[in-house]
């Protein structure tokens, strides 16, 4: 018999009763049901029900609505989850913006807002007061307890909420974003990489994808992996950075350092310089030369990313969703000439194409509370 590792320890009453309760919240995730209802689906016994129902009640997790009328025998009240119960905030800190939303425990979003913030030339401390601000104002729209708090970063992110860099934020490297905003808003913190959070939320808000590479286009181009329906972070969580793999060896310098980066081509400080825009509203209205220029470098990221992982499906988000159909098509034909997969690859725009990683970020705090997978 293989010996069992020495930290492995048996579960103990909280743990399982903490999973239980999982099981009984996500009994009711998608649809009212009963006491018995709840038990049916989840194999607990009705006791055991009741006694978690009771204490999720007094939680403010869920609520019992009256039982409906004209049915036979007694009616069974339904229970569901209250949207009046405690909330998950996201956060995102762009690059020259920060936004928040708000979304309850039935995953809806409640209040949202997004502000210009320059991040590029003031230290870290004024773009957390400025979230901080922004966090306290959709709360107080929303009017709902705060379980707590995600926040989307753009750069690499550890898993204890370190941002250990961010090229297009050069004052902001080995920041303890979790630790500090934690300080600022009173509640639990955790933080995470932007474009993961954005693929998250097109797993569980879009096109249901549980394989895909979400390619989110801004500043810079960011990407999560998506492996039977779970998010891949690498063995350093610092998977899914597109916007570094090179496409033009010879071509312009990088915030990174490198040269030739694909942010360098397809971001959109080189599709704003392709178009001869001057800001997104205006490259999406008239793309001009920035799609085939866009396509082309994605093409070549992508193929890679494609043929390594073996991905059925690309989803264009950020800037790119915006650029339309045109650009879908453009990618499309360069990894038909590109990637070996039979059949090819589906290339789709984002259906969470606007603060997808707002949404991600928030949800996913509701997720884990819920105890959802």
């Amino acid at each position: 018999m293989t010996p069992l590792p020495s930290e492995a320890h048996p579960a103990g009453p909280a743990t399982v009763r903490r999973h239980n309760r999982g099981l009984v919240l996500t009994a009711v995730a998608g649809a009212p049901a009963s006491r018995a209802a709840v038990a049916a689906h989840t194999g607990l016994t009705r006791g055991t029900v009741s006694s978690l129902v009771d204490d999720l009640l007094a939680d403010g997790m869920l609520v019992e609505r009256e039982a409906p009328r004209g049915g036979r025998g007694r009616p069974a009240n339904p229970l569901q989850l209250n949207p009046s119960g405690p909330c998950g905030v996201g956060v995102e800190i762009g690059v020259d913006d920060v936004g928040a939303c708000v979304a309850d425990l039935t995953g809806t979003v409640r209040a949202v807002r997004r502000v210009p913030s320059d991040h590029r030339r003031h230290d870290p401390a004024h773009g957390l007061r400025r979230a901080a601000d922004i966090v306290r104002d959709v709360v107080a729209e929303a009017g709902l307890p705060v379980a707590g708090v995600r926040v989307a970063l753009p750069g690499v992110v550890t898993p204890d909420g370190v941002l250990q860099r961010a090229p297009n934020l050069p004052r902001w490297q080995d920041v303890g974003v979790a630790e500090l905003f934690g300080s600022l808003v009173e509640a639990p913190v955790s933080a995470t990489n932007e474009a993961d959070l954005a693929a998250l939320a097109e797993l569980w808000d879009g096109q249901a994808l549980r394989d895909m590479l979400f390619v989110s286009g801004g500043v810079g181009v960011g990407a999560g992996i998506v492996l039977d329906g779970r998010l891949f972070h690498g063995a350093g969580g610092r998977a899914g950075e597109l916007g570094h793999v090179v496409v033009d060896p010879g071509g312009r310098a990088c915030t990174c350092g490198g040269t030739g980066c694909l942010e360098t081509v397809a971001g959109v400080t080189a599709l704003l310089r392709a178009a001869g825009a001057a800001d997104v509203d205006e490259l999406v209205r008239e793309p001009g030369a920035a799609l085939d220029v866009a396509a082309d470098a994605l093409g070549v990221a992508l193929a890679g990313a494609v043929n390594l992982l073996d991905l059925p499906a690309v989803v264009l988000g950020g800037v790119y969703a915006r650029l339309g159909d045109a650009l879908v098509e453009r990618v499309g034909a360069a990894l038909r000439a590109r990637v070996l997969a039979r059949p090819p690859v589906r290339v789709l725009r984002a259906a969470v194409a606007r603060d997808a990683a707002l949404r991600g970020a928030a949800i996913g705090v509701v997720r884990e509370l819920v105890g959802a997978p």
